[in-house]
């Protein structure tokens, strides 16, 4: 037995449909970057850049408006090494990067991983302050009495609310455990002694 075919009208039926998909798939496909921003900055808090190109005109917008960043830093007891900020304030303009450091330097006599956690205060000034580079990312290791100098790139957003004149960015830095648990264990040998030959 042989198959009626569709007739022409059966067969153009179909087409709205499809072009109804590609045109969801186009719109959703537009809309998932600023939901990943929305997703990003409200369930997360982190708040990502608008780019290079943002910011500079963030910065001639706003003419000669300066903002006070202050510098904290401490670690936790479990963790021994010294860490702080190498200047305690800079005067920045909104919208212009800049770049801060940080001093850590390995007290013990054995390698260990550390990982730095970032506060910004006032609470309703986090949105707007951006680090596009920053230590806190990755766990840091260093090595039995090693010293570091360790950057912190960040942009003030040119919406901060003009009653924000101070920002203080805060970094308390914690023992990894297991992170410092998967060294060599070569490297937990102080230095100066040798094994037996």
């Amino acid at each position: 037995m042989s198959q009626a075919r569709p007739t022409g009208a059966a067969r153009n039926a179909g087409l709205p449909r499809l072009i109804g998909v590609a045109v969801a798939v186009f719109v959703l496909t537009f809309s998932l970057v600023p939901l990943y921003r929305i997703a990003c900055e409200k369930v997360f808090g982190v708040r990502l850049e608008r780019g290079p190109g943002a910011a500079a005109t963030g910065a001639v917008g706003n003419g000669k408006r300066t903002v006070r960043v202050e510098f904290d830093g401490g670690v936790n007891s479990k963790l021994p090494w010294a860490f702080h900020p190498e200047q305690l304030t800079m005067d920045v303009v909104p919208g212009e990067l800049n770049e801060a450091l940080y001093y850590a330097r390995n007290d013990s006599d054995r390698a260990l991983v550390g990982s730095a956690v970032p506060s910004v205060a006032p609470a309703k000034a986090s949105g707007y302050f951006s680090k596009t580079e920053c230590f806190c990312f990755t766990a840091q290791t260093l090595q039995a009495g090693e010293k570091r100098d360790m950057p912190v790139r960040f942009i003030v957003d040119p919406d901060l609310p003009a009653n924000i004149k101070t920002i203080t960015l805060s970094y308390t830095f914690y023992k990894n455990d297991a992170l410092s648990a998967q060294l060599p264990a070569a490297a937990a040998v102080p230095a100066g002694a040798h094994a037996a030959p």
